[in-house]
């Protein structure tokens, strides 16, 4: 049974889920990381968030200090979307671009790449294995030199949950980013929460941009 979203959004009401902490804890590393794009000279950075949602994980963020970052947030569903145009328009956010697309693929980020920082979140946990390494391995084509990922992974206490590795799905997920070129900045695991949030560097090399690049397929 496919997954209804806007359900699933409303978890964000209550503000002691472990939905709405995982939101807390990534607007931390989105601001941390955004503050030190900035210490290392990116004075306009580029933000990509995949599977974007409403935006707010990003939005209130940007609003709150990091006015001259660029940010494209590609979302699938279009009434989720077009809540992100409205919020980013209330925030006098004229640098954002909400595109309702298919995150998956490479086109729907056409020109607004190489990013400086990348979300993932809410991608991982929605895919199988075999996609979180194509996604990884995919993201040389996406980002510049020393880009950030933050990226999110939930235990697995869902039935429908796509990984097949034992145990803790997030270690696959922290170890093929380390297989591919990332170094790990950090990781975030409460002890009594489902969820992880991570944050990887890219240290590799920047590969050109490919367009109709599958990543994930997402479910």
């Amino acid at each position: 049974m496919k997954r209804d979203w806007h359900a699933w959004h409303q978890e964000y009401d209550d503000p002691v889920s472990s939905l709405s902490r995982r939101l807390e804890v990534i607007r931390h590393e989105l601001d941390r990381a955004l503050s030190w794009l900035e210490t290392e000279g990116v004075d306009h950075p580029r933000l990509v968030s995949l599977c974007a949602g409403d935006g707010r994980d990003v939005l209130p963020v940007l609003a709150a200090g990091h006015p001259t970052v660029s940010a494209t947030l590609v979302e699938n569903d279009a009434p989720l979307a077009d809540r992100a145009r409205a919020e980013a328009a209330r925030l006098g956010l004229s640098g954002v671009d909400v595109r309702t697309a298919d995150a998956g693929v490479s086109d729907s980020v056409r020109e607004r790449v190489p990013a400086h920082l990348l979300m993932a979140c809410g991608v991982f946990g929605n895919v199988p294995d075999a996609d979180v390494l194509a996604t990884v391995q995919s993201l040389p084509h996406l980002l510049a030199g020393n880009a950030l990922v933050i990226w999110t992974r939930g235990h697995r206490i869902d039935p429908r949950d796509p990984s097949a590795v034992d145990g803790d799905p997030s270690t696959f997920v922290r170890q093929a980013f380390l297989d591919h070129g990332f170094c790990e900045v950090a990781f975030v695991r409460p002890e009594d929460a489902s969820y992880r949030v991570g944050v990887s560097r890219f240290t590799g090399q920047p590969a050109p941009y490919a367009d109709g690049l599958r990543m994930f397929t997402f479910r």
